[in-house]
């Protein structure tokens, strides 16, 4: 358990998150539950469930800037919390989430 307190947590829009991809420079990880992320999700990102969140679960991003996501903004607050009590500081999350993704008519992908 880490006594100190997290960091600030920046809030990313469609273009950070849309820029972040398509370098290669974020590893977006999508904190809703499997069923959520399989009905849609953000392409490139990974799922790795709130109600079971361990940064075990999350890959080595080798390098890249990890950010959290879900559906609207605020489960991804809350994971940002978990990982920083875990000792794996997140400093990033997609405000609008989903979505707003959604609603930006950005492309949206199926499956685990």
């Amino acid at each position: 358990m880490n006594s100190a307190s997290p960091p600030p947590v920046e809030n990313l829009m469609v273009d950070d998150i849309v820029s972040g991809l398509s370098s290669s420079s974020i590893l977006l990880v999508d904190v809703r539950e499997a069923h959520e992320f399989e009905a849609g999700h953000i392409p490139g990102s990974i799922v790795v469930p709130l109600s079971t969140f361990n940064i075990s679960d999350i890959p080595d991003a080798a390098g890249r800037r990890i950010v959290l996501s879900c559906r609207s903004g605020r489960r991804s607050l809350t994971a940002a919390e978990m990982a920083f009590e875990q000792g794996l500081p997140i400093d990033a999350h997609y405000a609008g989430g989903f979505l707003d993704w959604v609603a930006q008519n950005q492309p949206v992908e199926t499956g685990i």
